[in-house]
């Protein structure tokens, strides 16, 4: 995904972050709504709607499509009012990590976490064994992403996708290109459009894929032909392993260590989302010294975090990059990976 996630999320969280813009902008929206009559309820016709018809055009001229089906699907979208309300809410205060954690890193959490891993062992070895992304790390994506598929959203996806294609300027672009990918899945997968919910920004399944990282990531994984990351628990392991897998997950690797600082810190970057580019050596000689048995010539980002107990330091690696890319922050990576390991113990420990 970026997977734009929307319980933890690939998915709507990193999208609001995108997404947001100031109340000034949005009461400006509201009264361009009021001067052109903007329909406010659930029963716009997107069949009817300005750009539907050069959105048609365009499925027709490059993807092959029929021009009469996708008008009828698009005739029974809704515009949602409320989803635009959503995805136009101001962005909360960033949250500190000893805010953000107890958001994921609760009894409950780790306690379904187990639960979903001995219901789904065998597509949870085969997927470690295939993809080389460890069960606990997919096993905590669903977790953060869905509460292991409690919350995959109530949304219609179609309705979603052509209400933030069609009715929200900000990011209409990049809407009116998922709901292309939309339209080219369910054509691919045999599958109804109507038919499929998701979060209010129209991000999909356990795993709360994004209809572009769908059709680049999901995966087949029990072989019945159709890859359903809605319903099918196995198909939703092996598309998160598959997504690790092709951002740059490096099997057998480490994911973060704790680090002890030694002297004055305040010149490094902390917190970077970039790929890493300086090595283990390199951190050691800048005085952070792992806590851990690490390869000097390993590459990772150094993390300053506001901890229960104060502040924290910690090296990023590969992999922590690599959970990054699922969600855009440094807070949901370390969410991720400190459930995992606790879901782990607990595993392990037969509890």
């Amino acid at each position: 995904m970026r997977q734009v996630k929307g319980g933890g999320g690939v998915t709507a969280g990193r999208l609001r972050k995108s997404v947001y813009f100031t109340l000034g902008k949005t009461l400006s929206l509201l009264t361009g709504c009021l001067v052109l009559g903007c329909a406010t309820t659930g029963s716009a016709d997107y069949g009817q709607h300005a750009q539907t018809q050069d959105f048609i055009d365009e499925m027709v001229r490059d993807h092959g499509f029929e021009p009469e089906p996708l008008r009828q699907w698009l005739g029974q979208a809704e515009k949602k009012q409320n989803i635009l309300d959503a995805i136009a809410r101001p962005a909360e205060r960033t949250k500190t990590w000893k805010e953000y954690r107890p958001i994921f890193i609760v009894p409950a959490r780790i306690d379904n976490g187990v639960k979903f891993w001995r219901e789904n062992q065998a597509a949870l070895t085969r997927a470690e064994q295939e993809f080389g992304v460890p069960a606990e790390y997919i096993v905590a994506i669903i977790g953060v992403e869905t509460n292991y598929g409690r919350n995959t959203g109530s949304h219609r996806v179609i309705d979603a996708l052509a209400t933030l294609a069609f009715d929200y300027p900000p990011r209409a672009p990049f809407f009116r290109k998922e709901l292309q990918n939309y339209f080219l899945l369910t054509r691919e997968q045999k599958q109804d459009p109507l038919k499929f919910k998701g979060s209010y920004a129209g991000a999909m399944g356990y795993g709360q894929f994004m209809p572009s990282s769908y059709r680049s990531y999901a995966v087949d994984f029990d072989g019945d032909g159709f890859t359903d990351i809605w319903g099918n628990t196995t198909d939703a392991i092996g598309s998160v392993a598959n997504y690790f897998k092709q951002h740059g997950w490096q099997s057998g690797q480490p994911v973060v260590s704790r680090v002890r600082p030694e002297g004055e810190s305040g010149t490094d970057a902390f917190n970077s989302i970039n790929p890493p580019t300086v090595t283990v050596a390199e951190w050691k000689k800048r005085g952070y010294q792992p806590i851990s048995d690490l390869s000097p010539d390993a590459k990772a980002v150094i993390l300053k975090l506001d901890g229960q107990h104060g502040e924290e330091y910690w090296l990023g690696l590969q992999n922590f990059y690599v959970i990054t890319r699922y969600n855009r922050s440094h807070l949901y990576s370390m969410a991720v990976h400190q459930l995992s390991q606790l879901i782990k113990e607990k595993m392990e420990a037969g509890q």
